[in-house]
C-alpha cells in the first residue's frame, strides 16, 4: 500500500513540474509578443 502511495505522489508531482515548465514558456512567449507589439508600435 505505501509503495502505491509513494508512486501516486511521484507521477503527481511529475506532472506539476511538467506544467508548471509550460506554463512559464507560455508566458515567456506572450511577454515577448507584447514586447514587439510594443516596439513596432513605437516605430510607426
Amino acid at each position: 500500500m505505501k509503495r502505491i502511495m509513494a508512486i501516486g505522489l511521484l507521477m503527481t508531482t511529475l506532472v506539476l513540474i511538467i506544467s508548471g515548465c509550460n506554463t512559464i514558456r507560455g508566458a515567456g512567449e506572450d511577454i515577448e509578443q507584447g514586447g514587439q507589439a510594443i516596439q513596432s508600435s513605437a516605430s510607426s
